[in-house]
């Protein structure tokens, strides 16, 4: 019996690296029963034959953490690219992938893409908000060769998920990171502003400068239904030092008193993001009656 990390999964079938060499396997028939699917990231025993390089996964071993979009396990941080321009930030979709990581709970960094086509640099005012959390923020530009060094600092030695909607330029970065890996890149279409899909699933590849990175497929949206109400604003970082309010279980929403909703009135909190708390906590009572 051998021990590895599942790199990568095609219809049933599990790519293993144990460091000494890779094996295709299939998982044994005992995690269809108990509805038990192998995710890319899983620590896994394997039965091998070392000549066919065939096997079968015998045993998971548990989870640090897991994500659902994408599906990955034992992931350290998440780093999550936005372009600048082309397509603009969607701050919708970068709220509610900041909101998700934390409920996972993964450490985040995001970077911001394509900087060199925001001639007015607007995304600078989308950095100061993330930096205010704070996130640490990596602004790059594949084009002009910016802020590379920097990205390749954060994914050393580090399990690292690249995640964000199609056409922010991830395959291009780590394309970057690594000569050689030629990821597929894709063009924006014209009729809707957004990259295509370039990346069909979630695979784990090995970095030179040490630890794995895993360019995932590009998405548009992401349910936050499964969040209960009076935990959200355990997922805004920002909220915790000014949690000095009259009730204890102040939802710092219509409450008297609230120390979040001063810190916003005295621009310590960012406006925009309170705005989307509210929004969120909004959505998830509603559900929460049905």
């Amino acid at each position: 019996m051998k021990t590895g990390v599942i790199t990568k999964g095609i219809g049933g079938f599990y790519y293993v690296d144990t460091g000494e060499a890779a094996y295709e396997c299939r998982a044994r028939g005992k995690f269809r029963l108990k509805n038990i699917s192998p995710l890319v990231g899983d620590i896994v025993d394997i039965e091998v034959d070392d000549t066919s390089k065939q096997g079968y996964v015998l045993n998971i071993h548990p989870r640090k953490n897991e994500m659902i979009r994408p599906a990955i396990a034992n992931i350290d941080q998440v780093m999550m690219v936005f372009a600048a321009k082309r397509p603009d930030i969607n701050m919708t979709l970068l709220q509610k992938f900041l909101i998700y990581a934390e409920f996972v709970g993964l450490n985040i960094i995001v970077c911001i893409n394509k900087i060199d086509l925001d001639e007015n640099q607007d995304y600078k005012i989308v950095a100061e908000m993330l930096k205010s959390i704070p996130y640490p923020v990596i602004q790059t530009s594949t084009k002009q060769l910016i802020g590379i060094d920097e990205l390749k600092a954060a994914l050393k030695d580090k399990t690292t998920v690249f995640a964000g909607p199609s056409g922010a330029g991830k395959s291009s970065l780590l394309n970057l990171v690594q000569t050689g890996l030629a990821l597929k890149t894709g063009d924006l279409s014209k009729k809707i502003d957004r990259g295509t899909h370039t990346t069909r699933h979630a695979e784990l590849i090995n970095l030179e400068l040490g630890g794995r990175v895993a360019d995932t497929p590009g998405f548009t949206s992401l349910e936050l239904n499964n969040i209960e109400a009076e935990k959200l604003q355990d997922l805004f970082p920002e909220f915790e030092q000014y949690k000095d309010c009259k009730f204890n279980r102040c939802l710092h929403d219509t409450e008297p008193q609230c120390g979040v909703k001063e810190a916003v009135q005295e621009g310590k909190i960012s406006n925009l993001r309170y705005e989307y708390y509210l929004s969120l906590l909004k959505e998830l009572k509603l559900i929460r009656r049905y």
